[in-house]
């Protein structure tokens, strides 16, 4: 016989509704262990009663959970927190930059036995636009509305992920012929697979605590000028958790990066897949420019890898151009994950699903935070990658020693556009992917290789 919660009712703070504050409280006793799998819920009415709230507002509440498959009903007996399925052995990975999971495989198959419900031959049996139908780019446009960037729907395309669409932008900008990109030294190592594939050559430009520096970038532009290469203004840049290093630009920083590009009539492409976890006073680059910053964004980073939607906003000036370099890499937007997209963000699963993910990012952020102490640079932006800065000989030793327990870390090469002497190096972590009894585990051991690290000889790491 299944036991009834200890769980001490309470509301998380916040000025959400009551529903999605009771709804956060639970998760993250879930999340803490406070609430144990298959442990019985409080009845509806008790609930209500000892929180002083509605009885629609716990059946709110609990229905969220089980959108996310943390809870489970049992019929006549009750709500009961979800059994998780035991954790696949081997290494821990902390190299691939995924969110949190917050949605389970139970509460997946309930969205896709809802979706068989509406799909039919005539939809599925057919050709849509390459740029995604009328009705989803509509759909995606309200989505990026919300509290990142209010564009047309016309101006906004589906693609089969953000990594699809950042290499539509980048053809899109260079017309499919070999050029430079001035990106930061650091960069997301998925440009500099891109740049390679096309023949693109990467000009590392300066980065700081909040990213990409515009006085760097000015002599960056200032030199291709002066050396003749007047088309080398095309400008990649992550305003917000940039990959690797977690940086993120305040407002005075991005209107430096606009300023700067302006000047120079240069051609921005936004990264913004993590603009989730951006405050209100981060606005996209794409808000102070846009006629001349193309915008990337999905649904990968903040709600799940599978669910391949990407959207690429583009300046009027760039529509014809964009249309043709989609429809040269795709005939058209992934049919199941439109469909799939349309029925999360109809029934507010999209929705719960990217607050749990910000949520848990937070948490993991701290955690990472309290076990590795001043290894983590201090940032106010939490995400699920953070970075730990050092000379490149440590961050290959960390990384080695690391595998040799079992933990996998992206390899410090994969981000380095700048390999001089002296540039910016380090190693990233990736926090979304473990269980949160794995990740402390893992965290823990790179702690300890850390401290073993002497400073005079940083490439020799006990393991």
């Amino acid at each position: 016989m299944r036991r009834g919660s200890d769980w001490t009712p309470r509301l998380a703070a916040g000025d959400g509704s009551l529903a999605d504050r009771l709804a956060s409280a639970l998760a993250d006793d879930i999340a803490r262990g406070r609430i144990a799998p298959g442990d019985r819920l409080p009845a509806h009415r008790d609930l209500a009663w000892r929180l002083d709230i509605g009885l629609g507002t716990v059946t709110r509440a609990y229905a969220l959970l089980e959108r996310r498959g943390l809870v489970v009903p049992e019929r006549g007996r009750g709500m009961f927190v979800a059994v998780p399925p035991a954790p696949p052995p081997g290494p821990v990975d902390l190299c691939v930059n995924t969110p949190p999971r917050t949605l389970d495989t139970q509460a997946l198959r309930a969205s896709l036995a809802r979706l068989a419900t509406r799909i039919d031959m005539t939809g599925f049996g057919s050709y849509t636009p390459s740029a995604g139908t009328p009705q989803h780019r509509a759909m995606m446009a309200r989505w990026l509305a919300r509290d990142r960037v209010d564009l047309p729907p016309s101006r906004l395309m589906l693609a089969s992920g953000a990594q699809h669409a950042l290499a539509v932008a980048i053809a899109t900008v260079t017309g499919g012929r070999p050029g430079t990109i001035l990106t930061e030294s650091l960069t997301y190592p998925g440009i500099i697979t891109i740049a390679r594939h096309a023949g693109h050559r990467l000009q590392p430009v300066m980065i700081d605590d909040q990213g990409m520096c515009p006085e760097a970038l000015d002599r960056a532009l200032h030199t291709a000028m002066r050396d003749g290469h007047p088309g080398q203004r095309l400008i990649y840049v992550t305003p917000t958790l940039h990959n690797p290093t977690a940086a993120s630009m305040g407002r005075a920083r991005r209107e430096a990066i606009v300023g700067v590009a302006t000047a120079h009539d240069a051609v921005i492409v936004e990264d913004d897949v993590y603009g989730v976890f951006a405050g209100s006073d981060m606005p996209p680059l794409a808000a102070l420019a846009p006629d001349r910053c193309l915008y990337v964004s999905g649904l990968s980073k903040s709600l799940s890898p599978g669910l391949r939607i990407g959207a690429l906003a583009v300046p009027p000036a760039f529509l014809e151009a964009a249309a043709d370099a989609l429809a040269a890499s795709a005939t058209m937007a992934p049919p199941l994950g439109c469909l799939l997209m349309e029925s999360w963000l109809e029934d507010g699963t999209a929705e719960a699903v990217e607050q749990a993910v910000r949520a848990e990012s937070r948490d993991r952020t701290a955690l990472a935070r309290q076990l590795l102490g001043h290894h983590v640079p201090p940032r106010e932006t939490p995400g699920f990658h953070i970075w730990l800065p050092m000379p490149r000989p440590a961050a290959e030793a960390l990384a080695m020693a690391a595998a040799a327990r079992g933990i996998r870390v992206t390899p410090p090469s994969a981000p380095v556009v700048d390999d001089r002497p002296g540039a910016p190096a380090g190693l990233r972590l990736c926090l979304g992917g473990p269980s949160r009894d794995a990740l402390t585990t893992a965290l823990g051991s790179i702690a300890d290789i850390l401290n073993r690290l002497p400073d005079e000889t940083a490439d020799r790491i006990a393991v």
